[in-house]
């Protein structure tokens, strides 16, 4: 039995190892020079593998797109198996506060090896610079084409990866799949006009930013940049607004709570309660609600509050400018930056298409598909290799 794995990333090689047993030949066909790029990268090196174990309904709303798929692929494998896998092969894992799991080393390498490792116990053949450019069926086998050589399958695991743009798939055209065209996720916010820039670095730990117009939001923590603003908060309300913003061409408008703590009424309550008891502080040097001190000296001038006014003198109007600020800040997006290594492709092989049991073609035998390939993908926090981790253990087993 000869398999075919198109595909050198996570779940290229999780496939692959799941693929593997007596009297089976797999082979991993990856187009670029480096295996495990991505691992290598995601989480400034160190790898964010899975995420904190919950409940399967709770886990998928961490997809914008994929949830209902997903909810039958995790009852296969979910983050315990992930987390029991890397342990196994002497990788242990650990729990970041915002329920992270990153290799206790701290280090990608460490992943990386235990998933070479695996591959070469198993006799997996990696074969590097094979960029698959055609597959088509042969009777209940396939041949794939790599530029001038072809070679058969007797099964074929398509672990490619997203692409940012639609040509990208081309070698799939001949198949029987539609394609949800791809789009970017996970983003920052750029804001070419807005002062607020000027304040690059400062973050605050727990926003609410919202885009008008819509229901979406988000909370959490949030970073102002030079072209705008990111964090966690940003991107998680990228990917899950990445169809509405794209139809926007990335120009609307950004509400920001700086401390999601506290209402509208609760500000304003609060600051005038604060200007009974310390009238005579000023403004400038005392900073309320966790607001960083040259954050809050831009909300000041924002609301026309002088750096000399004490709190005693705040007026009626400048309180409510001020509330403005805190709770409802406008902001005006113009375009977005790719987030570093973290990049993740909406879009790809529409889940209908595929058997979330067994991840097999609906209209192929023998063709199966996993990780990012499909239009699937996560915020942030290791859901997206999570997925990869599912879907490939899924399509291996399922070669069997």
């Amino acid at each position: 039995m000869n398999i075919a794995i198109i595909g050198g990333g996570a779940s290229g090689y999780f496939a692959a190892i799941h693929a593997s047993g007596p009297g089976r030949k797999v082979t991993i066909y990856e187009k670029s020079p480096k295996l495990l790029s991505k691992v290598k990268i995601s989480g400034g090196g160190r790898c964010n593998v899975t995420h904190r174990p919950m409940e399967i309904g709770k886990l998928v709303k961490n997809y914008p797109r994929g949830e209902k798929f997903l909810k039958q692929v995790f009852r296969h494998f979910k983050q315990e198996n992930t987390i029991e896998w890397f342990e196994s092969r002497g990788v242990p894992l650990k729990i970041e506060e915002d329920g992270r799991m990153f290799p206790a080393s701290d280090s990608s390498s460490s992943i990386i090896s235990a998933l070479q490792n695996e591959a070469q116990k198993l006799n997996i053949q990696v074969l590097i610079g094979k960029g698959l450019t055609g597959i088509q069926p042969k009777g209940e086998d396939w041949e794939l084409e790599f530029g001038s050589e072809k070679i058969l399958a007797n099964k074929v695991i398509l672990a490619t990866g997203g692409f940012p743009k639609k040509e990208g798939y081309n070698f799939l055209f001949g198949l029987k799949h539609e394609l949800v065209s791809p789009i970017p996720s996970l983003f920052t916010f750029n804001t070419p006009g807005e002062s607020i820039r000027e304040l690059m670095g400062l973050s605050v730990p727990n926003a609410h930013i919202r885009l008008q117009g819509t229901k979406l939001s988000y909370n959490g923590p949030l970073l102002i940049t030079h072209w705008g603003v990111s964090g966690p908060a940003v991107l998680k309300l990228s990917a899950f607004g990445a169809s509405w913003l794209f139809e926007q061409d990335y120009k609307a408008y950004a509400m920001i709570n700086w401390n999601q703590q506290y209402g509208e009424e609760d500000f304003k309550n609060h600051l005038i309660e604060y200007g009974k008891s310390n009238g005579a502080r000023l403004v400038k040097n005392y900073p309320l609600f966790d607001i960083p001190a040259r954050l809050w000296a831009h909300f000041l001038d924002k609301s026309e509050i002088s750096l000399e006014s004490n709190y005693g003198n705040l007026n009626k109007k400048q309180i409510n400018k001020l509330v403005q600020n805190l709770f409802c800040y406008n902001l005006k997006v113009e375009g977005k930056t790719t987030f570093k290594e973290e990049f993740v492709t909406a879009g790809g092989i529409n889940l209908n298409e595929v058997n979330p049991h067994t991840m097999e073609s609906k209209y192929h035998p023998n063709l199966y598909f996993s990780g990012e390939v499909l239009n699937i993908d996560g915020i942030t926090g290791g859901f997206n290799f999570q997925a990869a981790w599912s879907t490939g253990y899924l399509a291996g087993k399922s070669t069997l």
